[in-house]
């Protein structure tokens, strides 16, 4: 099974919550958080009997660049250009927790940065790691988009781009394939956006968005099939007064 159709039964088929969170400071500093979880109400639907029969632990917490270091002999393997890709990724803090005892499932992706643009695709982050670990070819190029983002001060931008046309299309095929019986379950499949800036808002490009009483911050919330089938549509940009 490819990349693209894993993705797909992944997040259709274990109830995902994703949410994408950022705190600027005054100067453009500030942090990213990229939390991907399990909702068990939804996965019980799903799972049925086999719920209570789930065994799965894992508990893993690690920085990038130990995975460089650790695999260093296979990282010196990759071309400069591929190379200077991961050290994108050198600083990113991970926490993978799979619990069907706890019954929480959770993905967390971490970041500081100095400039919002120098943040890379953290959605990649775990295809990246596992590239290193088990000297792959570069797997997350299997993505179909590529996310990127822009901070001046006075305008926030978040840009989503398709980059291979091909597999976007193979994307929008699987959805067809997927059994409508599912469509008519109460699933939660959620996607958020939530940015934190150090001055008020004045727009916001997507009509959905909702701003805080004091106007610094905004939500965006999508359906994760949605993004998914049309990635540009979570492209944003948010003007500050």
């Amino acid at each position: 099974m490819k990349y693209i159709s894993i993705l797909i039964v992944v997040i259709l088929f274990t109830s995902c919550r994703i949410t994408e969170t950022i705190h600027f400071n005054a100067d453009g500093s500030g942090s990213i958080e990229v939390v991907t979880f399990r909702d068990e109400n939804s996965y019980m639907q799903l799972a049925g009997e086999n719920y209570s029969r789930e065994e799965k632990f894992q508990d893993t917490t690690y920085v990038f660049s130990e995975y460089i270091k650790k695999y260093n002999e296979t990282f010196l393997k990759y071309t400069p250009e591929e190379q200077k890709l991961f050290q994108q990724y050198a600083n990113v803090k991970v926490h993978l927790k799979k619990s069907s005892f706890e019954k929480e499932f959770r993905d967390v992706f971490s970041l500081d940065f100095n400039k919002i643009s120098e943040v890379p695709d953290l959605y990649k982050t775990e295809n990246y790691a596992d590239d290193i670990r088990y000297n792959y070819a570069l797997t997350a190029e299997n993505h179909y988009y590529k996310i990127a983002y822009a901070f001046d001060g006075k305008v926030f931008k978040r840009m989503v781009a398709i980059t291979n046309e091909t597999e976007f299309q193979k994307a929008k095929e699987e959805f067809k394939k997927i059994d409508p019986k599912y469509a008519s379950l109460k699933l939660t499949q959620l996607y958020f956006l939530k940015y934190h800036f150090p001055g008020k808002i004045k727009s916001v490009s997507n009509p959905k968005g909702i701003l805080s009483p004091d106007k610094k911050s905004v939500v965006v919330e999508f359906q994760l099939s949605d993004c998914l089938q049309n990635p540009e549509s979570t492209s944003l940009e948010v003007v500050l007064e």
